[in-house]
């Protein structure tokens, strides 16, 4: 690409995929590679132009950057309050380590932010599994004529939530008194 040729056009696309990053970030609050996911997409799909793939990515760099000083976009902060929020759905530790990593988060911010959730919480796998059993009708929410029959169906559930056997086990066989006693102090 000749520069001097297509100056006009370059500044047209940077003004026009910094409009596009504002605008994604006033309805959303993205971690910064979704953020540059989303800019490479619009610029595929509308701006068909000359330009390389070098060339736009390190124009979207340069606007995540300035985003970032401007701390428009924080994949620490976007970490920490997804951590939490999926901790109250219910996930358990290792499933919010997955789910941030495909979220493109560094290892280093996602191990800081499980470790606040550590910290903070008691137990926080025992007490996802106890939410996920609630909210899935898992374990103790059955009927004592079913649990038997569904428990190895139980199990799976749980593994494949990301919960680990022994804690899936002492969930399963809570009593209903308990699990209710639990939930309460939940």
């Amino acid at each position: 690409m000749n520069p001097i040729l297509n100056k006009k056009e370059f500044e047209d696309l940077s003004t026009n995929l910094k409009d596009l990053a504002y605008s994604y970030l006033e309805k959303y609050s993205p971690s910064k590679q979704q953020l540059k996911t989303y800019l490479l997409k619009k610029y595929l799909i509308k701006f068909k132009g000359t330009n390389t793939k070098k060339e736009i990515t390190s124009l979207i760099d340069k606007i995540l950057k300035n985003l970032e000083d401007n701390k428009l976009v924080n994949d620490e902060l976007y970490s920490d309050s997804k951590a939490r929020m999926l901790l109250k759905r219910g996930y358990s530790i290792n499933k919010i380590n997955l789910s941030l990593r495909n979220k493109g988060i560094d290892n280093n911010i996602i191990k800081n932010s499980i470790d606040k959730i550590k910290k903070n919480n008691a137990d926080p796998d025992f007490v996802s599994a106890l939410k996920l059993c609630k909210k899935r009708r898992l374990g103790p929410i059955r009927p004592d004529a079913n649990r038997e029959i569904f428990f190895k169906k139980d199990l799976g559930v749980m593994a494949r939530s990301g919960f680990s056997y022994e804690i899936s086990k002492k969930v399963l066989e809570l009593d209903k008194v308990e699990f209710e006693k639990l939930l309460k102090l939940v």
